[in-house]
Order: C-alpha cells, then sequence, then structure tokens
C-alpha cells in the first residue's frame, strides 16, 4: 500500500523545502517530490538580504560565518558613479546554493520530512499525486516546481500578468572578495550583479533581456569589473536561467497552493527570490494549520507587494541610460537617500518613509 501524506510538496528547491519544513513543524507529515537528486543548482545571485538570514533562522537553521560571507549592504556601479549603503540592521549573506540546499534537505530529514528523489511527478487528481508507480494520498498538495510550474497549470492557476522575459548566466570566481557589499554594475545593455560567497571566491551572474548574453561581454559592458576579475581564475562553467517578473491572479486551488517562482516571481536583480520564498512558507504553514488557504492567498498578496515594488523600480533603469545615470548621480551625491531606499528594500520602512523618500529621490533627479 502506497502510504499517503497530509502535505505533497512537488518540487525540492529552497521554495519547497522551506514549505516542507515550515509544515513538518505543525505537526503535519509531509512528503517532498522531485525529479532530481541531491544537491540542487541552479544560475543564481547566491546572496541573501538580512531579512532572509532571519526567515532561515525563523525555519530552524542557522549558517555558520565559515559557510559563506557576510556583507553589509549594497553598492551601485556604472562608468561614472557609484553609490553604496549598509542594511539598516543585519547583515547579507552570500552563500553557494548547493550548500543552501544541503542545509535544508539536512535540517528538513532530521525534522521527519520523507523525500521521493529522483521521481518525477507526472500529474494529480482528487486522491492526491500522481507518480510512475502510483498515487500517493495527499490531503494538501504543495506546488514548488518553479517558474515553469506544472503544478500551476494541471491546476488551472495560470492566469498571470507577465513582464518581459530576462536572461541570466552565472559563474563563480577564484578571488578574494574586493569589497564587503553586494554589488551591483550597471551597463548599457546589462546588469552584472556580484556576491562575495567565500574568503576566496565571487559570484558573477549577468542579466539582460538579450537572449545570447555571455560572459564576454564583461569588458564593453562593465570594464571596471573586468579589471577586477583580470587575475581571477574561472571556477567553474557558465551557467544560464531565465528570469521573470509575473504576478498570479490566485496562489491556491481547493487543496493545491503554489510556492516560490511557481506562485510569481520577480526580477532576480531584487535579491529576493530567495527570501520571498522562505516568507511564504511560513505564512503557507499557518493557513494549513489552520486548514484555510485563503489565509495563505492574504499572506502572499502582502509579501509579494514590496518586492514586486523594487523591482519595478529598478528596471526602470534598465536600458535608460540618461535616467540612470541621473539616478545614480543623486543617490551619490546624497548619502542618505540610498540608506532610505535599502531600507525600503529590507522592509524596514513604513509607507509613509516609502512615499516620503520617492518624493526626496525625485528631487534629487531633478537636481542631478
Amino acid at each position: 500500500m502506497v502510504q499517503g501524506a497530509d502535505v505533497f510538496v512537488i518540487g525540492g528547491g529552497p521554495a519547497g523545502l522551506a514549505a516542507a519544513i515550515a509544515a513538518r513543524k505543525k505537526g503535519l507529515r509531509v512528503t517532498v517530490a522531485d525529479g532530481r537528486c541531491p544537491s540542487i543548482d541552479k544560475a543564481c545571485g547566491e546572496g541573501l538580504t538580512p531579512d532572509g538570514v532571519a526567515a532561515l533562522q525563523d525555519l530552524g537553521i542557522c549558517v555558520a560565518a565559515h559557510e559563506g560571507f557576510g556583507f553589509r549592504g549594497i553598492r551601485f556601479l556604472d562608468q561614472d558613479s557609484a553609490a553604496s549603503a549598509d542594511f539598516p540592521a543585519g547583515h547579507g549573506l552570500g552563500l553557494r546554493r548547493p550548500v543552501l540546499h544541503g542545509k535544508l534537505v539536512e535540517y528538513a530529514r532530521a525534522q521527519g520530512v520523507s523525500f521521493r528523489w529522483d521521481t518525477p511527478v507526472v500529474g494529480i487528481c482528487h486522491k492526491g499525486v500522481i507518480l510512475p508507480d502510483g498515487v500517493v494520498p495527499a490531503k494538501w498538495i504543495i506546488g514548488a516546481d518553479g517558474i515553469g510550474s506544472r503544478v500551476r497549470k494541471w491546476s488551472g492557476l495560470d492566469a498571470a500578468v507577465r513582464s518581459g522575459r530576462r536572461f541570466a548566466v552565472r559563474r563563480h570566481y577564484r578571488i578574494a572578495p574586493w569589497s564587503d557589499f553586494m554589488e551591483i554594475y550597471w551597463g548599457a545593455n546589462a546588469q552584472a550583479y556580484v556576491t562575495p560567497v567565500g574568503s576566496e571566491e565571487v559570484c558573477v551572474v549577468l542579466i539582460s533581456g538579450r537572449s545570447r548574453l555571455r560572459f564576454t561581454c564583461i569588458d564593453a559592458e562593465f570594464p571596471e569589473l573586468a579589471q577586477r576579475l583580470a587575475a581571477a581564475t574561472p571556477a567553474n562553467a557558465e551557467r544560464g536561467a531565465m528570469t521573470i517578473m509575473q504576478r498570479l491572479k490566485c496562489v491556491y486551488r481547493g487543496r493545491v497552493a503554489l510556492i516560490g517562482d511557481a506562485s510569481g516571481s520577480v526580477d532576480a536583480i531584487t535579491g529576493e527570490g530567495l527570501c520571498l520564498g522562505f516568507r511564504q512558507a511560513l505564512a503557507l504553514a499557518d493557513a494549513l494549520e489552520a486548514g484555510d488557504l485563503g489565509l495563505y492567498q492574504q499572506a502572499h498578496r502582502h509579501l509579494s507587494r514590496r518586492p514586486e515594488l523594487m523591482g519595478r523600480l529598478m528596471l526602470l533603469l534598465d536600458g535608460r541610460t540618461a535616467l540612470r545615470e541621473r539616478a545614480l548621480r543623486a543617490l551619490a551625491s546624497d548619502g542618505d537617500v540610498f540608506a532610505r531606499l535599502l531600507a525600503v528594500h529590507a522592509g524596514a520602512e513604513s509607507r509613509v518613509r516609502v512615499a516620503a523618500t520617492s518624493a526626496l529621490l525625485g528631487w534629487r533627479l531633478v537636481a542631478a
């Protein structure tokens, strides 16, 4: 007889594992299935904001200092200007994705989560989840299977508002971090997102609307970064991914709920994807405990609002050279404005402060 589960999670990435951990802590029987085997890697920036670090801790997971690299804030750079600001509280953490995934798997297993690795899910039905060897009964089904989610299609939740696709390529370099900031370099056609992930390694992600983006463009797009990396040794080959701004009309139907990129996504340049997934997992567990996924829908909408806003604001600078140059000059000339914007990004500001900061930035743009 196939053993059932209270919660069956389809997708064993960070969001799915976080959902499994949070649900298990509520006393629910949880199974996770994925067509791959751990550890699962993904071409991403590998940076956690302070809120992301706090969300991991809320799940019960702590990361030792030697497992990653702490950074104190964010720095924007283009060929003429640079602006930086510290996080209002706490520190960010650069952490290799396989390391993060391994810690999530280990902790989930210790909490009693069951796993079906190398097991593709082929469908869902009124009884539960359809696997190649039969149907697993499940009270709740969680889709955590990424941007191209099949669970989203199977459950009729694919209606969404989508922005343009962008493309990313990632590579690690063996070099001591030259900064204790996460750095975002702005070029005419792309951005480079640099995160220190160890005492002798940095992660570099290039993001652009151009699908043919490759690391060979660094010299032309980001001469300062190219100079930094001239003496570095690539630690691995390029690896690509797609990023998209996507907001679903609804993230649950019946007893099926979506989480992580399957439930909508923000552009990778925000660095909010992991934090958002962890916070969604905690909210979803509360809704499962209450037996009301409508509560999750409300929480999901609230959690997504700020990252979506920051994503749209940052993408306004993409491809708009004159606006970007004025914005960076404004931020460089008044560090308080950038610090307040970063506080908004980190979720440490009220709506009133957000409006005041936006007005102040507007005046600085006029004067820049």
